[in-house]
């Protein structure tokens, strides 16, 4: 049975891959082998079906603006921006931008939650789709070895499963991604996300719930499903932050750079909230 709805969806994906997103994933460079995978264990045709799928949402469901997509440089790079939508929307749509909106389209790998490591097709969905558990080895492993371009939200599960009453509030960034952009050497393009806490809210963590099932947060939406709402979203990238250091400064040291990003977030965060006129519409 499960095979079989595997079948289906894989075929409706398949439908919705076009010369667009053909011409789009080949032009990432990804060096898949014969077989259609590469190192890390992903797959040409799940990247292909994924970004099709995200084309829909970032077009047509979520009527994405972005703005300053073409500050992203070459090589290796931090994505680093405020987390939100509860269910990863957020970083899917950071994503697509940078597939779709790119010249030249680039593979966006994203640092997840350890929980999902276990969860049942999660971690394979993540490993076909080039995603990696947020682990500073991986995170240095991208960089130095395939100069890629590595999302990371700082928050981590505390921005994800913010309640709606936090909603657009920066819930404090940690330290390992300034320590890894100063032992790799890597420029880290800030961005701010509008939308995402509008298109899952959550009035509820539910932590004794969360805690039972071993999960950072589980949130209490209107849909009580995996679907969001359609709110408009708006992504913001702002100008290439670099510093200097060595990555094992005492904390003393990183902070100040860590505060530097965050609140250039706040304002890209505050320029997308200013900008927009409607949630829905």
């Amino acid at each position: 049975m499960i095979a079989r709805r595997h079948s289906v969806l894989g075929r409706l994906l398949d439908s919705a891959v076009d010369d667009e997103i053909r011409a789009r994933v080949a032009r990432m460079g990804t060096p898949f082998n014969e077989l259609g995978y590469d190192s890390w264990g992903g797959s040409r045709l799940a990247t292909e079906r994924m970004l099709a799928l995200s084309r829909w949402f970032y077009r047509t469901y979520f009527r994405t603006e972005t703005r300053g997509v073409e500050l992203i440089p070459p090589g290796r790079v931090l994505l680093i921006g405020n987390h939100s939508s509860q269910l990863a929307y957020d970083g899917m749509v950071v994503a697509a931008a940078v597939a779709l909106e790119g010249d030249p389209p680039r593979h966006v790998h994203a640092m997840v939650e350890r929980f999902f490591a276990g969860q049942p097709f999660v971690n394979v969905f993540m490993a076909r789709t080039g995603q990696q558990i947020g682990l500073p080895r991986h995170c240095e492993r991208l960089l130095t070895r395939d100069e890629a371009a590595v999302l990371v939200f700082p928050e981590g599960a505390r921005g994800g499963g913010k309640v709606f009453r936090d909603r657009y509030k920066i819930m404090g960034f940690g330290t390992g991604f300034m320590r890894i952009a100063l032992r790799t050497r890597t420029p880290i393009v800030p961005f701010g996300f509008v939308g995402g806490e509008e298109m899952c809210p959550s009035f509820s963590e539910m932590k004794p719930l969360a805690r039972l099932l071993g999960a950072p947060y589980l949130p209490l939406t209107p849909t009580l499903l995996p679907l969001p709402l359609p709110a408009r979203c708006y992504l913001r990238f702002g100008p290439p932050m670099r510093f200097e250091g060595v990555g094992d400064e005492a904390d003393e040291v990183i902070g100040p750079m860590v505060a530097d990003v965050e609140h250039t977030v706040a304002a890209l965060i505050a320029d997308g909230l200013e900008r927009r006129e409607h949630i829905f519409f």
